[in-house]
């Protein structure tokens, strides 16, 4: 579905996927019409993303020769076995997820307090702990590596967004698989049926 025709509630389930999650993956076209996909760290704020790297290399020349872009981003939180829901048949196998993408064009930022700020943002995420100097242009030591250094912004014109997690099984299916992931116990599994309760507000879990 196109990004107007998100409800409030899926705008925000959205905003909170992709401010949570960290790696994604950008897909660009060269001028020799060849396409790349490039996996890299980003940060998702007010309704942009941005990523960073070297000034130079494949990815830049991309960009340079075709700024429209697509960004993905998913997250697999259970591999739901056939076995599940039939004794027999590999049909039923299948993943449970989150994925979002969003296609728009590149832009090169150029203002150093803005790329501060992605910085910023960027660090809280992966390193939330602390332990380094805050990120200020005024500090001559960051200002140099800030000139050094290609912040790039996507501000999407179309987003998709996908969250499976049982929703076209029958009644009884989805107790199935309930009770599987109960049983498997892996470490998503918990957090996966109750992804599953919340889709699905009929799906009560069989003790």
């Amino acid at each position: 579905m196109r990004r107007k025709e998100f409800s409030i509630n899926e705008e925000r389930e959205i905003e909170q996927f992709l401010s949570g999650m960290s790696f994604g993956f950008l897909g660009t076209v060269g001028e020799d019409g060849c396409p790349r996909v490039t996996p890299l760290n980003y940060v998702y704020d007010q309704g942009v993303f941005y990523f960073h790297g070297s000034r130079v290399g494949e990815k830049m020349k991309h960009l340079k020769a075709n700024p429209r872009v697509s960004f993905s981003v998913a997250d697999e939180f259970a591999v739901i076995p056939s076995y599940f829901t039939d004794p027999h048949l590999a049909c039923p196998a299948t993943t449970y997820f989150k994925s979002v993408t969003a296609s728009g064009r590149a832009m090169i930022v150029q203002d150093l307090a803005e790329k501060a700020g992605v910085f910023t943002l960027l660090m809280k995420k992966l390193q939330p702990e602390g332990g380094y100097d805050p990120i200020d242009i005024a500090n001559p030591a960051y200002a140099a590596r800030l000139r050094n250094v290609a912040v790039v912004k996507i501000i999407p014109d179309r987003m998709s967004a996908k969250f499976k997690f049982g929703q076209n099984l029958t009644d009884d299916n989805r107790e199935q698989v309930l009770c599987g992931l109960e049983k498997r116990g892996s470490e998503r599994d918990p957090e996966t049926a109750r992804l599953i309760r919340e889709k699905c507000p009929g799906a009560i879990s069989k003790e």
